[in-house]
């Protein structure tokens, strides 16, 4: 826990994170492209909008290298092929750690709490964690990896930041901890750019796999040395359970190799070993955390983790743009302040993930048979293709129907041409006693999608309705779109 004067903060479970720069403000790509020539390429106009194509590897890894450049002095690069993160959502996650670590609700290590230290779990090639957590918090990190590439460029990344280097050890998770060590990374081409070595690095491919000696890397046991400590420990593991699951997604180039994004069982699998080494290592880290890609995992997680005896944990979720992440922390340290829970309130956002979506849907066509759902029952809707949203406003004879799931079915409402009834203008008047709220579609992964509703009139009289009726929604789609 940092020491200081104490500074305003968001609750540890928020889904925003007001100190992050990129909260309320995401990146100016004009103004980066006036400031950098060599991300200007990268950039072209759509109305009066800056834009850069998502799908193109080279555009996203530049946009990061400016983004840490400009905003947090950094400097980095990857080579190609490698993950390349996305910075305001990376930031999202350092931000939340720094709440928990401040909130105040565990006890600490000991010591006069004014040195952060923290472990990443497969730093990757990028580092963009440590180099986050040093950069805006002045925390020390070790960030743990197994394959070549991924060692050797964390550590170039740490090096050409020399004004942070020596916080940050990278450590090779094949190797036990007496004798732990990282790739020499070679100086005597200095003339180079990071870039330029890049390029060799690219060609370089791992020899672990044909190594018969090859043993799994470890998580936490068997890289924490004897008798170290840690604040807190955080990963992004790997999503899929195979490379074809994950795929390419039509939205985004992000890049990616097989070690950074499977692994035997997928996220689950990955974080539940984390929990079975923090049930070891218990107290020895103040929190234990992940970032997860799939919602429907949290309950599993969250069982698993009071079956360990755990004495508390929190959850949040990292919206940025059209993404959505969650987050998990837990701990097995004594509570320091009591928890006093906030009365209980009808909620105003409720979610719901789609998952295993027929490969002949598309996000899309989810959001079209959410208009068309509502519309069967008579309420008014108003479609906003480029939000991916849809505004409704029911009545509660409407709610209700919604709620008992006597309405049409979606495809014979299609095909019987119903009478269809939408919302015209920007300023939508809501009678007093209607229901009014929002339902969005994100694209998660392929195959993926989170469904998000929002009240719009928090005070109105049917709000209490508004669980059913968001309900029969998941029923109708998931009955419809899942295989």
């Amino acid at each position: 826990m940092r020491s200081g004067k104490k500074r305003a903060r968001s609750e540890p479970g928020s889904t925003k994170q007001p100190r992050s720069k990129y909260s309320d403000n995401p990146p100016d790509f004009a103004s980066l492209a006036s400031l950098y020539p060599s991300f200007k390429p990268f950039v072209f106009f759509s109305g009066s909008r800056a834009r850069i194509d998502w799908t193109d590897y080279n555009a996203t890894r530049e946009l990061t290298r400016v983004l840490l450049l400009h905003d947090h002095g950094v400097n980095w690069w990857i080579p190609d092929g490698q993950l390349c993160p996305t910075v305001p959502n990376r930031s999202n996650y350092i931000h939340w750690i720094n709440d928990l670590l401040s909130s105040g609700i565990i006890q600490s290590l000991g010591g006069d709490g004014s040195k952060v230290k923290g472990f990443d779990i497969g730093t990757g090639a990028n580092c963009i964690y440590p180099l986050l957590g040093a950069s805006l918090f002045g925390w020390s990190f070790v960030g743990s990896d197994f394959t070549v590439v991924a060692l050797e460029w964390a550590e170039k990344n740490v090096q050409s930041n020399p004004h942070f280097s020596d916080l940050i050890e990278i450590r090779d998770s094949k190797v036990p901890p007496q004798c732990s060590s990282v790739p020499e990374v070679e100086n005597t081409e200095s003339e180079k750019t990071i870039q330029e070595e890049a390029e060799i690095s690219a060609t370089v491919k791992s020899d672990y796999h044909d190594n018969k000696s090859f043993i799994e890397p470890a998580v936490l046991l068997g890289v924490v040395k004897e008798n170290e400590t840690f604040d807190f420990c955080m990963s992004n593991p790997p999503f899929f359970e195979t490379f074809e699951e994950a795929g390419l997604n039509p939205k985004t180039s992000c890049g990616g190799t097989p070690e950074e994004m499977v692994c035997n069982g997928g996220e689950q699998a990955f974080v539940s070993r984390i929990i079975e080494d923090s049930a070891v290592l218990r107290q020895r880290f103040r929190w234990y955390t992940s970032m997860l890609g799939k919602k429907a995992n949290l309950k599993l997680l969250i069982s698993k983790l009071w079956e360990v005896g755990v004495t508390i944990v929190k959850t949040t979720e990292f919206v940025q743009g059209q993404t959505s992440r969650w987050g998990l922390a837990w701990s097995f340290m004594p509570i320091a302040r009591k928890i006093i829970a906030p009365p209980v309130v009808k909620k105003s956002v409720l979610s719901f993930m789609l998952e295993c979506i027929k490969r002949q849907y598309s996000a899309v066509d989810v959001l079209q048979s959410v208009e068309e759902f509502f519309k069967s029952c008579g309420a008014l809707c108003k479609l906003n293709s480029s939000t991916f949203s849809v505004d409704i406003v029911a009545s509660n004879d409407q709610c209700k129907t919604i709620s008992k799931n006597d309405i049409a079915d979606v495809d014979s409402v299609r095909s019987h041409g119903y009478e269809k009834q939408s919302l015209d203008g920007s300023s939508l008047q809501v009678p007093k006693y209607n229901l009014s709220f929002r339902i969005l579609v994100f694209q998660q992964m392929p195959g993926t999608l989170l469904i998000k509703g929002s009240l719009q009139q928090k005070d109105s009289p049917l709000s209490g309705l508004f669980s059913g009726v968001f309900g029969s929604l998941e029923e109708s789609l998931k009955s419809k779109f899942c295989r």
